[in-house]
């Protein structure tokens, strides 16, 4: 008797990646056109903005490039191992089942890719039966039986089939019947039936997605007839008529712009005309939920190549579908805006490859390189609408950049809130960069900082501005430096730049410059900063019973102080403390007499 066991869904399960071997059949060169997209220069700064795609620096339309694809699948010793194993089930019982292996795994290997994402397709039974089966055949063995995993039918996540998984040899392999779908006008939820091979590979979102590999045979299946010659073309086409494909299901767009970006590939003429024809958009906005559509665009975002992502869906005229504005927003949106962020993800790629990976170095606490640049690519992209506000139902003034983040794409709010900040925290290091370079207005920032019972020395106020906004930014400094680096052009004076390469290399030093400054004052981690004092001392040299806001304004001139002071002792922070309550009694003594 099998093990049920319930799995959470898929991408949350760790993935083991199998052995690797070096693959040595001799793979076949073909020659294909990259994605072709318009390409127009942004003109709100001085920042070249070329079709970056990547470290390879090719360009989406530029320039044509070679596609390997190789002759057949070559297998590791651990799928030799795993595929073996099925076909002694399938020998031992009789079953007479054909095994294939579909979908990314036989695209990724053909172009010599590893992948640990195996789905097996089976064509007789259902993938919980053919579990069961391998585990009898573990137990005749005399192994370890596996559990069961049954991921129900989804059709909300796009899985429209009951599917079984289980791990064998560690890995975690995919079951599912072969199956066809015949989708309803109104619904992107199809009928779905038991069908042949060919029926599940015509119902598939792209040829290119569309191939087996029989595990029976060892051959690779093409049975849409188109799938091995789009690949060696590098093309991104559907096995069907584009149009009827996306309105069956219009996430299958998304789907589309994702491959053709991820691996430069060039969208069908026919498929960008249904990606862009009114009623695909108005389906993709109607019938595809936000958090179906923001994990697509969450998976562009973290890819190779986001700049010809984002690309495709404005030059397709997708950017106010996929990226839904809120009503009544003040100022009001208008038609470019699409270009005006994509062309400020393009500037701030093309600076990010400039500087280096260090720009999402945010330190051993805070998240991931992969994850700063998710954030500050997304930072970027919505960078033009920073200053847009719209009112929510409690009429509260709220970031439109949180509304999209949050609402139109429904990713997390800790998302939101991190790329609200950053914006806040750019236009902050806009007058910090500028104070850095030139000492302009010291006078009148040490003005603001200094209060009655606080004079920051000249030498020092750098340190503690700087401190202060990274103390409120933290891990994320780097990141908002970068987008103030990119954004304001006032900070320096581009105007005299000779050229596109030229004003580049300026704001690339100008980031390295305030980077450099920034670590020689030992601000880096000063967020971690503990007060001398707490709250309570506070109160007990202020000679108060409770707290309040006075309390709260000497904190925050006790982190100045601290500041002003690296090397200050709790005595030296008390002792200044005590002298300027002192300086408060005779002042007010003095007003009363």
């Amino acid at each position: 008797m099998s093990l049920r066991l319930l799995l959470p869904p898929r991408g949350s399960l760790l993935l083991l990646s199998p052995l690797r071997r070096r693959h040595t059949s001799r793979p076949l060169h073909f020659r294909t056109t990259a994605a072709g997209v318009p390409h127009r220069a942004s003109s709100f700064f001085s920042i070249p903005i070329r079709a970056f795609t990547g470290v390879s620096g090719m360009a989406a339309g530029t320039h044509q490039r070679s596609v390997e694809v190789r002759e057949s699948v070559e297998l590791t010793e651990e799928e030799e191992r795993i595929f073996a194993r099925l076909l002694d089930v399938v020998r031992h019982f009789g079953l007479g089942t054909q095994l294939r292996v579909a979908g990314g795994w036989v695209r990724d290997k053909l172009l010599g890719k590893d992948s640990a994402d195996i789905d097996i397709a089976l064509d007789n039974m259902t993938g919980q039966n053919f579990c069961e089966r391998v585990n009898e055949y573990s137990k005749f063995m005399g192994e370890e039986q596996k559990g069961i995993g049954v991921i129900q039918c989804n059709p909300d996540q796009s899985k429209h089939l009951e599917t079984a998984r289980m791990l064998i040899y560690d890995i975690w392999i995919d079951f599912v019947n072969l199956r066809s779908e015949k989708y309803a006008e109104n619904s992107r939820i199809p009928t779905v039936e038991i069908g042949t091979a060919k029926e599940d590979a015509l119902r598939r979102d792209l040829t290119i997605n569309s191939l087996f590999f029989n595990i029976n045979t060892k051959l690779v299946e093409d049975l849409t007839g188109r799938g091995l010659e789009d690949l060696k073309k590098g093309l991104i086409d559907t096995p069907l008529p584009a149009k009827s494909t996306f309105l069956d299901d219009p996430l299958r767009v998304l789907r589309a712009i994702r491959f053709a970006a991820r691996f430069s590939f060039t969208l069908a003429v026919d498929l960008k005309e249904a990606a862009s024809d009114e009623k695909v958009k108005s389906e993709l906005g109607s019938k595809i939920s936000r958090e179906r559509i923001g994990h697509e665009v969450d998976l562009m975002m973290s890819d190779k190549h986001p700049v010809n992502a984002m690309r495709y869906i404005r030059d397709l005229g997708l950017f106010y579908v996929v990226f839904a504005f809120p009503e009544k927003l003040g100022p009001p949106v208008f038609d470019k805006h699409d270009w005006l962020c994509v062309s400020h993800l393009e500037a701030a790629w093309n600076l990010a490859h400039s500087i280096g990976r260090s720009v999402f170095s945010g330190g051993s606490d805070s998240k991931s390189q992969d994850e700063q640049q998710r954030l500050c690519l997304y930072s970027a992209l919505f960078t033009p609408v920073r200053n847009m506000f719209y009112m929510d139902k409690k009429s509260k003034k709220v970031p439109v950049v949180s509304y999209i983040i949050r609402d139109s794409l429904k990713l997390k709010a800790s998302d939101a809130d991190t790329i609200v900040n950053i914006h806040v925290a750019s236009e902050k290091f806009a007058e910090l960069i500028l104070l850095l370079e030139s000492n302009e207005n010291l006078e009148t920032l040490k003005e603001k900082l200094d209060d009655e019972y606080l004079e920051i020395p000249t030498d020092l106020v750098k340190r503690v501005f700087a401190g202060i906004i990274l103390r409120e930014i933290k891990g994320f400094w780097r990141l908002a430096l970068f987008i103030s680096t990119l954004v304001y052009p006032e900070v320096g004076n581009a105007s005299d730049s000779p050229g596109e390469q030229d004003e580049l290399d300026k704001r690339k030093e100008r980031y390295n410059s305030v980077e450099r400054s920034i670590t020689d004052l030992d601000l880096d981690g000063v967020w971690k900063m503990k007060p001398l004092l707490d709250g309570k001392a506070i109160m007990g040299i202020m000679q108060v019973k409770s707290g309040g806001p006075l309390i709260g304004k000497w904190q925050q001139r006790l982190v100045k102080w601290q500041l002003a002071h690296p090397e200050g002792t709790m005595e030296e922070c008390m002792e200044w403390m005590k002298q300027s309550e002192q300086q408060s009694k005779r002042q007010k003594i003095e007003c009363r007499s």
